[in-house]
Order: structure tokens, then C-alpha cells, then sequence
């Protein structure tokens, strides 16, 4: 694209063959409009919602249980039959719903363009549709107008443009008309207007130079579409498990009819209903539904902290990021600018208070200063008063300014300095103003009091309101101006990270009612105060900053603000007393090496472009990140896209930022996100205990469709496909959901974020699991035995096996609480109410199970006496025990003194 920033506006229309007075003839519009397509952006390519819907049956694990559906089909258990195929639905339809965002992101920023556009064709001004907009056009823009393409801009009077969509920048940006550098980022491109940014006040001219997809915006557009989706660890985990758990089982199920029907003479008909017995056993039905509900859980309880989620398998992911690349204005900062420096002749203060709300007062020299002591800060107030045209409004204790931020904090600080704003402006209303534009870079206002006496009232940039100063104020007394001094004190506050205004003012001439251009130039001011203005860290998001890296998650800022004022945020944070700020123009510069080490070591990247934050991304997923980006603009929907967990603002977000993203933070507050990483963490402690709980029951079934073929026992089963279901979708599922309630570990946050790479089932894990699927085995299974020797019918043993099989899951569902801590405790036992009501629907469906006749029917069973019961529960309890001692020598395994060789410990 032609650097038309950097080009004079004269050249700009010679190479665009425009005509800045008449624009454009109708048949030259048409012309262009053939050659170079309607100025609008290309719908999202949709799928077919049938098509969407049979993707999410794509998964070896779906396909293992649909296969599982179909045997239990062909052998008539249509019970089995209906549960599994439920189960596959309800997950189908979860992701469905959840699918889709990237074409509901790029419509999202489709309607950020102008639907109309004010023209000049054939020397008048016309209204035409934006999309019929073509490079050459003259378009006129005026307060309110949403600009309708990129625009060169050819003439401006006071205009300025909201561009926090495209750059991030929360105050609107002044035009003007001269360029700037060909390398200038976005942000620093005075002279253009871009597509889909907003005149926020003032008027301008420019000159079509970019229409669809070749705008900015459209850049933005395409590159969205370019971005692939990122699956989440938690999804790429669970392929990886189903892939293995379903080979494994295809093996083990082929094994056992080979075995059965060649080396034990058993009929193929019992081998194949046994071996379909060992495949259903073994698949884990009831845990997509078990983890899809412990992920809704964590949804619920990240919304109640402020954050919605908009896909679940993001809440595992958040406890899982290693990097926070934060957007600045308005999640680590208030989003409100404050006066924090004022400088006079003779001193320096610093200001209390943050955002607009009229309260805080001043420090100097490490103590508090009364303004009523210090007359200059009256004075100075009364001028940030009256030279303003902005308005502060509080709302249910909530102060807002209507106007010009930085108006708005010149209004908090008079108030501060014990200024009436209602009383001054009666007490010397405006006789005249001169209105700030980038021109001249100043404001100027004649006020006259009720006597007569007037004032001319001057703010600006430093270096204009200087130069028309010949005096200062130093206390209470008007001296020759120190200009070194102003000028060395205003790169000092600008080090600090603030934004300058000087204030000044002179006495009006004898009968001077209005104001003119040439009387304010002319000089004569007494300059007052240099003030430093930043918009101030949220303390919360320090805390949560602080929070996050003793956690070993790194935070890095993004911004489109400048470096330097950036650095000094960032110090305010807590990213580092000296943290690497890197640029957009260094970072253009880099080869890939350089890309690699500055996303290792840089804390800031500032004055970067959607391109950058898109790049970061990628290269620290590269490295083996998991990566959370925040943003809130159209140009932070590629990153937000790209990213693990995109996190848009909920407040000043736009809709291409929220549907871009995974999770969209409703207080748009950085502390929030912290909130939303400790609740994912939960979120993954709760699945891996769901898993560890869920999983040794499976073990065990399958482990007795084995024993008795493998033994020679007999081709009995011991267990019936469908006393298995009931295992697995009823009594597992009503006890394992409890987990879904256990509340965060204390040391969640104090611990680092656990490998990308680690496996679903860990070796601790995978210990664990042997050794109670080994118990639940020994248990049920000898129970069953002890009924048959005891001359017990069959139904009557398998109902003894179930029974026992359940309730030794029930006695290790308090043992799951903790993994490696003790539940020996008040706390253990009763922390979770959840798991006593899991328990008491347990005992009730367990009942109904073995004595309700209908359900003895349905399942063969029959009812277990007194002494039964006795067996049964002195089994749980063993178990309960043996797994408590088995936590209390790894305890005490990881309290011992290393030796010469000590093994590896890994974290469960």
C-alpha cells in the first residue's frame, strides 16, 4: 500500500487523479467503482449447520462409545443402547453451541463500517452509500460521523477522532494535515482518518486513498480470517486419552475373545457377549458429561467474580496460561485521567486522589499542603476551571466527566485546590474563547468578573504556551521567565510517563471583549504550572500483577501507547523497576531470532499494531506458552483469536473484540483475570479428581470381565453390561459431580502453572489408579466369589459385587477430596456439603437399585441381607483406610531429607 501518511496532501491527489473542490463526476465514480469493487468487507464463509453438528462426532472417543451403542443394540440392551447415545448427544450439542465464534467475529466487524457517506461528486456535496465510496472520493466529515474508508486527510478544523477500536488509545486523537513518517505507526499518523473510527468533535476534508478489504480494517478482517483456532490443552488432552483408552480397549476386548474361544474352549457367543461386557466396562461413559458439568461449574463461578466465558474449555485453559499479554488503558489503568504533577516556579506537588472524583489533596516535600497556604494552587485551579469545557457528573458515587478527559481531570483538580466550580464560572463568566485545534495547540478564554476587570486564561502544550510567556509566578510574585527551567521540568514530568499541559494567564486589556489570534500570540503571559497528567494504575490490578508472578505467570503489557509512557506504567505496576519496553518500529526491524529473545525478556511492547500482537502470540506459543491476550479493539480480534484465552473488555470492548475472544471480563478490571486463572486452576485440581475417581471404578469392571476367563473360572460374568451402566451412569455420576463443587486449594496461586505438556493421567495419577481399581477388584470381586461358595444364586452374588463395588467409590470419594493431604478432619469429612448430598442420592439410588422390584427386574438382582451389608461396609472402610496410609507415606516420603540420589519428585 502507497504511504499516503508521509506524502503531501497535493502529491496525493495528483496520484489519486482527484479534484479536491468538484471530487469526482458520476461516471468516474462508476468507472472506479467497476475497477476496484464495493467499499465494504467479504461475508464470513458460514458452514452449514448440519454440517457443524456432525463435526463434533468427530472424536475417537465419540466414535467408541457410538461403537459401544451398536454391540449393546445387537444384543437387545436397550437400556445400555439409550444411555450412551444420550451421553454422545448432550456432548454434540454443547459443541455445537459453542462453535462458530470466528464467523460471528468477522460480521462483528463488517458492522463497524459506515452505512453513509457525505461526497463531493460533480462539484456538490451528495450522500451516497459508503460501499459505493471509491479511491478519489473527497469526503466531508463532521461530530458524529463514523468515518467511511482511510482517508487522506486534506483540510481539518478542530477534528479529532476516536480510534480506540483500530489503535487502543483512549482519548481521541487530533488531526491535522501535514505528514508524517512512511514507518509512522498507526497511532502516530495525524494525517489519515481510518474506516470505522468515529469524529468525536471538529470537522475535516480528505480524500479517499483505501476502500474494503485494502483499509486498515480490512487488513484487521482478512487477518482474522487467516488465524486459525487454537485448540485448548484440556481438548488436545482428552484426543489423546480417547485415542489411547479406545486402542487400548479394542486390544484387550479382541484379546479376551481369542483367549476365551481358543485357549479356554468357551463358545463364541458367551466371548463375544463378554468381550462387548469388558468394552463397555471399561469406556468411561459418564465422564464427558462429568467434566462437561465440573466445566459449567467453573463457568458459573468465574461469572460471579466478573468473568464470562464464552467457551468451556477455556476455563481449564485459564488455569493453565503461563503468559498475560494485558492490554494498558482500562484493565491495568483506570481509564481516567488525573492531574498527579503540578509544577510552579518554586515547587513541586504531587496530587491525591485518582480518576475523576473530586477528592485527594497535595504533597510537597513529603507533607501534606493546604491549598489555602498556597495561593498559586487556587489560582492555578481557577484557571483549570474556567479554561475548560468539560463537565463532571457523579452518578450512584460515581464521578464521570462529559467532554474531554483531560478537561475532565483539569475539573478534579480545581475542585481539589477548593475551587466552586459552579460559584467561578457566575462569579467570571466567558466573555470569548478561542477553541483548542492542532494548529495552534492552545486554548484561550476571556472571562470578565461583575466589576469589569478581565482575563485572558491560557492552557496548551508546553512548548506553545512558553513561548507566548514573559513572566512567572513564584509566591504570589510575577518575575522574568526561567525558560531553561520550565524546559528541563517538563522533560522530567514527561520521563515520568505524563502527558503535559502548561497553564497561563495575563489581564485583559482596557475594552478587549474579544479574542484574536493575534492578541493571544502577541504573548504577555504569566505562566502558571506545567501539570502531569497519566491515567493512574488500578491498585487492584498491582495486587493482581503481584499475584500473578508468584504464581509463575508472566505479564506482559501490549499497549498503542508510547514507550516512555509505558515504561513508566509498568514501573507503577510492579513489571519491574527497569522492565524492556520494545516498540512496534524496533520490533518491524527484528529478523526472527530477535522476535524470539524480545518475547523471552521484554515486559512491554508498546505503540505496536494488530500484525505485532498477532506475532507476539504465535511466538510464544512457539516457545511452549500457553497464552492469555487481552484486548478490547478491532485490532486486537487476530490475537484475541490466536491466543489460548483470548479475553476481550466487557465494558469498552467492541463486539469483534468479545466474539473474538473466550472469555469477556464484565468490570474490564486485569484483577479479574487473576480471579479467573485461581477458579481455573480449581477447575483442572476438580477434573484430575474427577478422572482419579472415575476412572479405578472402570479398571475394575473391566479387570472382572477378565478374571474368571483368564482363571478358567467360568464364562459367567460377574457383572452384566447393565448392572455396568448403572455403575457408570448412575452412582458414579451422582457421586463424582460433588467434586465439581470442591472450592479452590488455598496454594493454588502460589504454585507454578503445570507443564503444557503433562499428560492427562500423570504417574502418581496412574499409581493411584492401579491401586484402587486393584482394591475394588479384590473387594467386589471376592465378595462375589464368597456368595457362590456360601451357595447364593448368581443374581443374588453379582448384586452383592455391585453393591460392594459402589460403595468402596463411595468411602474413596472423601479420599479424591485430597489428592496427597489427608481427609482425616472435620474439614475432610464435612467441607464439602456437596458430597454428603451426592452420598445421601447415592444410598437412595443404591436402595431402590437392590430392593425396588421393578429395578430387580431391570437388572436381576436380588436383596442383601443384614450381614451382606456388614461385609460390604467393612470393605469401604479398608479402602478408605489403605488409601490414606498409601497419602501418608508420600507425605512423608516428600518431607525426608534428600540423600546422595534422590529421585525426581513429580508434582501430582
Amino acid at each position: 500500500m502507497v504511504p499516503f501518511h508521509a506524502e503531501q496532501a497535493g502529491a496525493v491527489l495528483s496520484f489519486l487523479h482527484a479534484d479536491r473542490r468538484r471530487g469526482l463526476s458520476a461516471a468516474e465514480a462508476r468507472a472506479r467503482l467497476d475497477k476496484y469493487g464495493p467499499n465494504s468487507l467479504p461475508g464470513a464463509r458460514r458452514r452449514a449447520a448440519w454440517k457443524r453438528f456432525l463435526r463434533q462426532f468427530h472424536d475417537v472417543l465419540i466414535y467408541a462409545l457410538l461403537i459401544a451403542a451398536a454391540l449393546t443394540a445387537v444384543l437387545g440392551e436397550w437400556l445400555d443402547t439409550a444411555v450412551i447415545l444420550g451421553v454422545v448427544v448432550i456432548n454434540a450439542v454443547i459443541g455445537f453451541v459453542q462453535e462458530g465464534k470466528a464467523e460471528q467475529a468477522l460480521e462483528a466487524i463488517r458492522k463497524l463500517l459506515s452505512l453513509r457517506a457525505t461526497v463531493l461528486r460533480d462539484g456538490r456535496a451528495t450522500e451516497v452509500s459508503a460501499d459505493a465510496l471509491v479511491p478519489g472520493d473527497i469526503v466531508l466529515l463532521q461530530s458524529g460521523d463514523k468515518v467511511p474508508a482511510d482517508l487522506r486527510l486534506l483540510e481539518v478544523r478542530s477534528l479529532q477522532i476516536d480510534e480506540a477500536a483500530l489503535t487502543g488509545e483512549s482519548l481521541p486523537v487530533y488531526k491535522a494535515v501535514d505528514p508524517v513518517a512512511a514507518h509512522a505507526p498507526i497511532g502516530d499518523r495525524g494525517c489519515m482518518a481510518y474506516s470505522g473510527t468515529v469524529v468525536t468533535f471538529g470537522q475535516g476534508v480528505g480524500v479517499v486513498v483505501a476502500t474494503g478489504q485494502q483499509t486498515e480494517i480490512g487488513r484487521i478482517s482478512a487477518m482474522m480470517e487467516e488465524v486459525g483456532e487454537i485448540q485448548t490443552p484440556l481438548l488436545r488432552k482428552l484426543a489423546a486419552f480417547g485415542r489411547r483408552l479406545t486402542a487400548a480397549i479394542a486390544i484387550v476386548a479382541a484379546g479376551l475373545f481369542m483367549f476365551g474361544t481358543l485357549v479356554r474352549d468357551y463358545g463364541p457367543s458367551d466371548m463375544f457377549m463378554a468381550a462387548v461386557g469388558l468394552a463397555v466396562a471399561a469406556i468411561p461413559e459418564g465422564l464427558p458429561a462429568i467434566m462437561t458439568i465440573i466445566l459449567a461449574v467453573g463457568v458459573r463461578r468465574m461469572a460471579a467474580r466478573n468473568a464470562i466465558v464464552r467457551s468451556l474449555p477455556a476455563v481449564e485453559t485459564l488455569g493453565s496460561v503461563t503468559v498475560i499479554c494485558s492490554d494498558k488503558t482500562g484493565t491495568l489503568t483506570r481509564n481516567e485521567m488525573t492531574v498527579r504533577k503540578v509544577v510552579t516556579a518554586d515547587a513541586d506537588f504531587e496530587v491525591e486522589g485518582a480518576g475523576y472524583a473530586p477528592h485527594g489533596g497535595f504533597v510537597a516535600q513529603d507533607r501534606s499542603v493546604l491549598p489555602s497556604d498556597r495561593p498559586e494552587l487556587i489560582e492555578i485551579g481557577r484557571v483549570a476551571a474556567l479554561c475548560n469545557d468539560a463537565r463532571l457528573v457523579e452518578e450512584d458515587g460515581t464521578w464521570r466527566v462529559e467532554g474531554d478527559p483531560m478537561e475532565g481531570a483539569l475539573l478534579s483538580l480545581a475542585a481539589k485546590a477548593g475551587i466552586d466550580l459552579a460559584f467561578e464560572s457566575e462569579a467570571l463568566p466567558r466573555t470569548d474563547v478561542i477553541p483548542f485545534e492542532s494548529e495552534h495547540r492552545f486554548m484561550a478564554t476571556l472571562h470578565h468578573d461583575h466589576a469589569g476587570h478581565g482575563y485572558v486564561m491560557l492552557k496548551g502544550a508546553p512548548e506553545q504556551v512558553l513561548g507566548m510567556c514573559n513572566r512567572e509566578r513564584a509566591g504570589g510574585q510575577d518575575r522574568p521567565i526561567d525558560r531553561a527551567y520550565w524546559l528541563e521540568s517538563a522533560q522530567r514530568i514527561a520521563a515520568d510517563g505524563h502527558r503535559l499541559l502548561a497553564l497561563a494567564i495575563r489581564p485583559a486589556t482596557d475594552g478587549e471583549r474579544t479574542l484574536k489570534f493575534s492578541d493571544v500570540e502577541g504573548g504577555g503571559f504569566v505562566m502558571l504550572a506545567l501539570l502531569g497528567i497519566s491515567d493512574p494504575p488500578r491498585e487492584e490490578a498491582i495486587a493482581a500483577i503481584a499475584q500473578c508472578r508468584a504464581a509463575g505467570i508472566r505479564v506482559v503489557m501490549v499497549t498503542g501507547d508510547h514507550a516512555v509512557t509505558a515504561r513508566a506504567i509498568g514501573v507503577a505496576l510492579g513489571l519491574g523497576k527497569a522492565p524492556v519496553v520494545v516498540s512496534g518500529a524496533q520490533l518491524d526491524a527484528m529478523d526472527e531470532n530477535d522476535w524470539r529473545r524480545v518475547a523471552r525478556e521484554a515486559a512491554i511492547f508498546a505503540r505496536v499494531s494488530p500484525a505485532h500482537k498477532l506475532k507476539l502470540v504465535e511466538t510464544l506459543q512457539a516457545q511452549g506458552q500457553l497464552v492469555a491476550m487481552t484486548g478490547d479493539g478491532v485490532n486486537d480480534a487476530p490475537a484475541l483469536k490466536r491466543a489460548d484465552v483470548g479475553v476481550a473488555m466487557g465494558m469498552k470492548g467492541t463486539e469483534a473484540a468479545k466474539e473474538a475472544s473466550d472469555m469477556v471480563l464484565a468490570d474490564d478490571n486485569f484483577a479479574t483475570i487473576a480471579h479467573a486463572v485461581e477458579e481455573g486452576r480449581g477447575v483442572y485440581a476438580n477434573l484430575k479428581k474427577a478422572i482419579v475417581h472415575v476412572l479405578p471404578t472402570n479398571a475394575g469392571e473391566a479387570a472382572m470381565m477378565l478374571l474368571p476367563i483368564v482363571f478358567g473360572a467360568s464364562a459367567v460374568l460377574p457383572i452384566t453390561p447393565t448392572q455396568i451402566l448403572w455403575v457408570n451412569m448412575v452412582t458414579t455420576v451422582a457421586l463424582t459431580l460433588s467434586l465439581a463443587m470442591e472450592p479452590v486449594e488455598p496454594d493454588a496461586m502460589r504454585q507454578p502453572p503445570r507443564d503444557p505438556r503433562e499428560p492427562m493421567l500423570s504417574r502418581f495419577l496412574v499409581w493411584r489408579l492401579c491401586l484402587v481399581g486393584a482394591l475394588l477388584v479384590a473387594g467386589s470381586y471376592g465378595l462375589y466369589l464368597h456368595e457362590l461358595a456360601q451357595g447364593s444364586s448368581v443374581e443374588l452374588a453379582r448384586t452383592a459385587a455391585v453393591t460392594a463395588l459402589v460403595v468402596g467409590e463411595a468411602f474413596y470419594l472423601f479420599n479424591s477430596r485430597h489428592l496427597t493431604a489427608s481427609v482425616v478432619s472435620w474439614e475432610g469429612l464435612t467441607g464439602n456439603r456437596y458430597v454428603l448430598v451426592s452420598l445421601a442420592v447415592f444410598a437412595a439410588l443404591q436402595a431402590a437399585f437392590i430392593y425396588a422390584p421393578p429395578m430387580q427386574t431391570l437388572f436381576r438382582t436380588e436383596s442383601l441381607a443384614f450381614d451382606h451389608w456388614i461385609r460390604i461396609f467393612g470393605f469401604g472402610a479398608a479402602l478408605f483406610a489403605i488409601v490414606e496410609a498409601e497419602k501418608w507415606l508420600l507425605r512423608t516420603r516428600a518431607r525426608a531429607p534428600a540423600g546422595p540420589v534422590v529421585a525426581k519428585q513429580g508434582n501430582p
